[in-house]
């Protein structure tokens, strides 16, 4: 049986964080090297009293009312966060109550960031193929601004809480979702990582700040990146993902339409384009106005895509996602 992408949808938080802003807070950090470089000009921060779940309903129900779905036919949802309301229960089962969905659905998260988005894919298609369910909602939503520290310049540039849901199906969709290729390396798990606020690292009262050498600050209950190896990541594994998931969809690169990659930042996707030898008119970017949006980055772009019909001429779609765990995925979608 098919697994179908039939439609996708998202919100993002009213409040806006402008690279004007973020240049008025610190003058060092100039407007034009934070658009040149990461291809972010703004990028939306959720209220002090709107998590993930209040993000999560309000891109289902824009999925509801834009394209015309009864909410009554879900019978399964996935919800993938790494800022879940709280550590039990499951957000999901919060979703469900208050989206009114049906009592007799199956509802789960999963903790995954970057590659989130494929993922939950991949467990759709298994629920249809395994019979299991038919109409399967996936809401990806992040509020990482909530773990940023207010002083760390470099986190707030690329960072922006969204959330983005969309309908898999056993009916007709725009697209039938293909193979899969996974990938995991836990090693890289401490450069990039929140290490306060679970039960290894409960949240301390006597955090110190830390000053990196480029001035930004966080201690231990905020976001880490370590840039550096996070890049040099990127630039060993993804490569590798696309000729995989390539070669076990029996396709070449010329055969690909459109490649829709995690929206990490602007320097490091044309690296990575470059590196993979992709035409420039192949590769989609969409995070100008929302930024680094974590495991909504790519159904953001794919709405984006299909808003400005680049979906319209093409056949075969790529998408890949990578980042924090490591944990990377790709997958080959058929329009």
């Amino acid at each position: 049986m098919k697994a179908n992408i039939k439609a996708i949808s998202y919100y993002l938080p009213e409040a806006v964080l402008s690279n004007d802003l973020i240049n008025q807070e610190f003058p060092e950090w100039e407007i034009e090297k934070i658009s040149s470089k990461t291809g972010i000009n703004s990028r939306h921060i959720s209220a002090d009293n709107e998590f993930s779940s209040d993000m999560a309903v309000k891109a289902a129900e824009k999925l509801f009312a834009e394209h015309n779905i009864d909410r009554s036919t879900i019978d399964y949802l996935l919800f993938c966060t790494q800022s879940p309301d709280y550590f039990l229960p499951t957000t999901a089962c919060i979703i469900q109550d208050k989206l009114g969905l049906n009592t007799s659905i199956g509802a789960l998260d999963f903790n995954l960031g970057c590659s989130g988005f494929v993922y939950g894919l991949s467990l759709a298609k298994g629920l249809i193929a395994g019979e299991m369910a038919k109409n399967i909602l996936l809401i990806t939503a992040e509020t990482y601004s909530k773990f940023i520290h207010p002083k760390d310049k470099s986190n707030k540039t690329i960072f922006g809480d969204a959330a983005a849901a969309t309908l898999i199906t056993a009916e007709k969709g725009f697209c039938s979702i293909g193979n899969f290729i996974f990938g995991t390396d836990g090693r890289g798990a401490e450069n990039l990582i929140v290490k306060q606020g679970g039960m290894r690292f409960p949240v301390s009262s006597e955090n110190e700040d830390i000053v990196d050498e480029f001035g930004n600050v966080r201690n231990d209950k905020n976001l880490y990146m370590n840039g550096a190896e996070i890049f040099n990541f990127t630039g060993e594994f993804v490569p590798k993902l696309i000729f995989s998931i390539l070669e076990k969809s029996n396709l070449t690169k010329e055969d690909i339409d459109l490649f829709i990659f995690h929206q990490a930042n602007k320097y490091m996707l044309n690296h990575l384009r470059k590196k993979i030898k992709i035409p420039e008119e192949k590769f989609f970017i969409a995070m100008e106005g929302c930024g680094n949006t974590v495991s909504s980055t790519i159904p953001i772009a794919l709405y984006e895509a299909q808003k400005q019909r680049r979906l319209t001429a093409s056949k075969n779609l790529i998408l890949a996602g990578f980042g924090v765990g490591y944990s990377w995925a790709a997958c080959n979608l058929i329009i």
